[in-house]
């Protein structure tokens, strides 16, 4: 929905200093909610033990950390008190992040061949791109209230830069450049999208562009692109040895490119084939911000790098891109330019990009994959007088029961657009009430009636912990920055509390769950989390649920598993309501 009110700028970045700042969560509140959130994952002696945890770091190193938060989210410039923690959470992480940190989005299907695809997916994106720079995107409402729209200032000419201890991101706004990297079989060529007098390209004159480069026979053995799926730290070193190799010039050119646009030699037999390739195909830059990849069957996606965009930003960028509709305006002449761009490769470089595809195609055949879609969408269960994503929430808390045998830990993240940069909280769905439920609905002496009102209860207390999510009242993500301030200051002891059963235990994740909910695509999907997680990427449309799962290949019989009962409890929980 977009800005009508009189009220609210419609210029897309007008209302940033107008909106809410996040809340700091009191110590006591957020002590308070942790134990709440933790205790039903715990025995009676970790909960205990973990009382005691939280009780020293209340009467110890808590407080001093928490004035260091405060005086934090009071100093100039500041908009938010996590303003620090988001490029620790995502720049900071060791591992790599292509398929564990970047996730896709399968768009909705085409009647459109490749190029012709392509070359539309490519002028819609120019488009949105020159809107952006004028600020004539309008910024989203959300009942009433106004997004924080900063995340789009990282769409266009951002990728993410590897480093020894922490990534940084690289970005600018507005972008001056004017072309895109097009990779095919590895192989990257600089694309001009926009002529020198800034008029963009129509989609004609892109898919001739387009053409010209299927047509080069130019080959890379060994594609530099590799490197991007190497644990992070690795890749700096191998990006040093790549400059000092004299590669400047080509990082530079897929470094400040507008994105990344894919053309892939295969075509999926199915909408699980296509999602396996988006997540962890070949032939991408995986620290490019956004990579559109394009099938030889017109099958089109996204791949998005995370660390300064969140799923409802590049929801919107979908929409838009899928729309059909682009402004008016003059295009340029002629058929856009192209290069290839050329890495020159030491014979230890090429052993390196070499042993990094192998390394990384060994570790997605180790991941295990499925999709799962049902013939019911939000509009049932609003019939059903049911939250829908209370519903799905249920439905794989039930389904993980019956193929574990257990309750464990569980992630959803929850939007908080509404603040001055806000990203995202981080919601744990166990409560006590979904515990019960879970109980209840595997008991074999329980009522009809007993399971509808322990539905009915643990659907009501989701609604309402995701409503204190979404207002940032909600103890993880505070906890884990006062962890971090303690870090960046050289604190030698880490307190008992991040190594208490509690925080282990609510963060060792069984179900790691998001959801992106458009028309406009068929599937999201991202990687699992831990050894034992199931990733559950979800759309949630009026007349549909598509899921897409993945989860370490060594316990593979266990999503599968879980996907049956999935069915079965959609099934139940339906004619429970009916």
């Amino acid at each position: 929905m977009t800005v009508s009110s009189p009220d609210w700028s419609t210029r897309t970045f007008g209302n940033e200093d107008r909106l809410p700042r996040v809340p700091v969560p009191t110590l006591a509140d957020s002590g308070r909610r942790f134990l709440e959130w933790c205790a039903p994952l715990l025995t009676p002696d970790e909960l205990a033990e973990t009382e005691a945890a939280l009780a020293e770091f209340l009467a110890g190193p808590g407080p001093e950390l928490q004035a260091a938060l405060e005086e934090y989210d009071r100093s100039p410039g500041v908009r938010s008190w996590l303003d620090t923690f988001w490029p620790y959470r995502y720049l900071g992480r060791r591992d790599r992040i292509a398929l564990n940190a970047n996730f896709f989005f399968l768009f909705r299907e085409s009647e459109l061949g490749q190029v012709e695809r392509a070359a539309e997916l490519t002028a819609s994106a120019v488009d949105y791109k020159l809107k952006l720079d004028a600020e004539l995107v309008p910024p989203v409402l959300l009942r009433g209230a106004p997004q924080s729209m900063v995340q789009h200032k990282f769409l266009f000419s951002a990728t993410r830069i590897p480093g020894e201890l922490l990534d940084t991101a690289r970005t600018s706004f507005p972008s001056p450049e004017r072309h895109i990297v097009v990779f095919r079989r590895g192989t990257p060529f600089r694309m001009d999208v926009l002529a020198e007098d800034g008029r963009p390209y129509s989609p004609e004159q892109l898919a001739d562009g387009l053409r010209a480069i299927l047509k080069d026979d130019h080959d890379t053995d060994v594609p530099a692109g590799h490197l991007t799926t190497k644990a992070r730290a690795e890749w700096a070193a191998s990006r040093a040895a790549l400059l000092e190799a004299g590669n400047a010039a080509a990082l530079e050119t897929i470094e400040t490119a507008l994105f990344c646009l894919c053309l892939d030699d295969f075509s999926p037999s199915n909408a699980l084939e296509a999602g396996d390739q988006l997540l962890y195909g070949d032939n991408r830059w995986y620290d490019k911000a956004v990579s559109l990849i394009v099938f030889e069957d017109g099958t089109a996606g996204i791949n998005v790098e995370h660390c300064e965009l969140d799923g409802t930003t590049i929801l919107g960028f979908t929409d838009a891109l899928l729309s059909g509709t682009r402004e008016p305006r003059e295009a340029a002449s002629g058929v856009p330019g192209y290069e290839v761009v050329e890495f020159t490769l030491t014979d230890a470089l090429r052993e390196d990009a070499r042993a990094a595809g192998e390394a990384f195609k060994a570790y997605a055949d180790a991941t295990a994959t499925q999709t799962v879609s049902f013939d019911f969408g939000a509009n049932r269960a609003k019939e059903l007088k049911m939250s829908p994503d209370a519903f799905a929430q249920m439905a794989y808390q039930l389904a993980h029961r019956r193929a574990k045998g257990l309750t464990g830990a569980t992630y959803e993240s929850i939007a908080t657009r509404q603040f001055q940069n806000g990203r995202t909280e981080a919601m744990r769905v166990v409560t006590p009430e979904v515990v019960r439920f879970a109980d209840v609905m595997t008991s074999s002496s329980a009522s009809v009636e007993e399971k509808r009102e322990a539905f009915r209860t643990a659907a009501a207390k989701h609604v309402a912990r995701a409503k204190e999510c979404q207002a940032g009242d909600a103890p993880e993500q505070h906890l884990w920055e006062l962890q971090l301030i303690g870090k960046r200051r050289g604190d030698t002891e880490t307190p008992a509390l991040y190594s208490s059963p509690g925080w282990l235990k609510m963060r060792d994740d069984y179900l790691s769950t998001s959801s992106a909910p458009s028309v406009n695509i068929q599937y999201f999907g991202f990687g699992s989390t831990s050894p034992q997680c199931i990733g559950i990427a979800y759309v949630l449309l009026p007349d549909r649920w598509n899921i897409y799962l993945s989860t370490p290949k060594h316990v593979a019989a266990e999503m599968y598993r879980f996907a049956d009962e999935l069915a079965k409890a959609v099934t139940e929980l339906q004619e429970l309501l009916g």
